[in-house]
């Protein structure tokens, strides 16, 4: 049986820890990777983009970081209860004709027993910004 490390229900520490491996996971850009944190029928909400399941995260993903290049993330606390974590979090990234962005948004969470995530729903919103404005 697949299982991710640390399980819920979530303590204030291990909430933490599960933001920082998203974090660093998101920032691999490795679609594959990323996609093992999440059941085999995940269900998300991105931005007004519904995903469900490992492969359509895998093409989703592989898509996205086509289009966002240089990408950074930063990802923060926001609560937890449970098997739910809320984030709020916001990255950088560069399209192809060199302009440059930050996205900020928030995330709900749902991990299943095994804690593997069930449930991801993102808002997003872009900001176009000049490079010498990038903090990331």
């Amino acid at each position: 049986m697949e299982q991710k490390h640390p399980l819920p229900p979530f303590t204030l520490e291990t909430a933490k820890q599960k933001i920082q491996m998203a974090e660093d996971a998101w920032n691999s850009q490795n679609p594959e990777k990323v996609s093992l944190a999440y059941t085999i029928d995940s269900e998300w909400r991105n931005r007004s983009t519904f995903v469900n399941g490992r492969e359509e995260i895998v093409k989703f993903l592989a898509d996205k970081w086509k289009r966002e290049l240089n990408y950074k993330l930063k990802k923060e606390y926001w609560s937890h209860s449970g098997n739910r974590i809320a984030v709020r979090f916001e990255y950088e990234y560069q399209t192809k004709d060199g302009n440059w962005f930050r996205a900020y948004g928030n995330e709900n969470w749902e991990f299943d027993e095994n804690g593997l995530m069930q449930k991801r729903y993102a808002s997003i919103n872009d900001l176009e910004i000049n490079e010498s404005e990038r903090y990331l």
